[in-house]
């Protein structure tokens, strides 16, 4: 099986990379802008997504491509549009229309965001309300529609796959400065951990390992074809997050008031449904975020 991975120096595609390789018969070409492949892959090539002709010259014949490619970030997009315009939007349309011109058959495998979604205290379906507060919420939901744009027009082959709040990694210095993250690195150091409001938006967890499975396996799995999925894990509300690290790591947690900016772009509770991917994968999850809390 030959797998096109673009954006091979981010953090789920570094894991992403690291799960592949453990399994057989799978021949791995990666990209990224970097002159180099963070963990040394030989198999990584410098690319400039941005250039049209030069990814025009990637071999996209393949069986699946994986877009890791994007920017990520809340209130940096306002002051930043154009780059967050040009690497979240652009970048898939030149993979797109490099796609066309090869007359690839290759599953595109593209993850989108819980920030599509707007607030709700019960669990979202794919087909909830939406809302976009950032403009890297309109990034990928975009992205979204330009996949649909193109399976329509020109029978590009797609997948959606919706993440929450991912944590944890496989290997070493490849982790991600997310919430869980966050918390932890406050804790380790015996600070305090703080929180906006009173903590109780909820959000999805998922494990690195756990998330790059599902990912795998729904890229692979003939049924999760032209279409969006949520990929689930476990419901936790932030206070409780930081209630298990703190007492694990002996320290306190701080409620502080929203700073007006960040109230403003807060996306309230995301807690996925993930019934549709599961009747299709019935994937058995193999990590759960009180376990990870103690392994650290």
């Amino acid at each position: 099986m030959k797998i096109t991975i673009l954006g091979a120096n981010s953090y789920i595609a570094r894991n992403m990379i690291y799960l592949l390789k453990e399994k057989d018969d799978i021949e791995l070409s990666l990209y990224d802008y970097q002159e180099a492949h963070l963990d040394g892959e030989a198999s990584y090539q410098a690319l400039n997504i941005l250039d049209k002709n030069a990814v025009a010259s990637v071999d996209l014949k393949c069986d699946i491509i994986f877009m890791f490619i994007g920017k990520t970030g809340t209130l940096q997009g306002f002051d930043d549009f154009e780059t967050y315009i040009n690497i979240n939007e652009k970048a898939l349309l030149n993979v797109l229309s490099a796609y066309r011109e090869q007359k690839s058959d290759a599953k595109l495998v593209f993850p989108s965001t819980r920030l599509v979604y707007k607030g709700s205290d019960v669990p979202q379906t794919e087909d909830a309300e939406k809302e976009f507060k950032t403009l890297y919420a309109i990034n990928k939901y975009a992205c979204e529609q330009y996949l649909e744009m193109y399976h329509r027009m020109f029978d590009v082959k797609y997948l959606i796959l919706r993440i929450c709040v991912p944590y944890g990694t496989m290997i070493p210095n490849a982790s991600s400065y997310g919430t869980a993250e966050f918390m932890l690195g406050k804790a380790m150091k015996k600070e305090n951990i703080s929180l906006y409001g009173d903590g109780q938006v909820r959000r999805t967890l998922v494990h690195m390992e756990d998330l790059c499975n599902v990912l795998y396996e729904a890229a692979i799995h003939a049924e999760c074809v032209n279409d969006v999925f949520n990929i689930g894990g476990e419901d936790y509300s932030l206070k409780e997050m930081a209630n298990l690290i703190a007492t694990q790591y002996g320290v306190g947690v701080d409620y502080v008031d929203w700073p007006e900016a960040a109230l403003k772009i807060e996306s309230g509770s995301t807690v996925f449904d993930a019934g549709k991917l599961q009747s299709i994968l019935h994937y058995e999850f193999r990590n759960s975020f009180e376990g990870w809390i103690v392994k650290q």
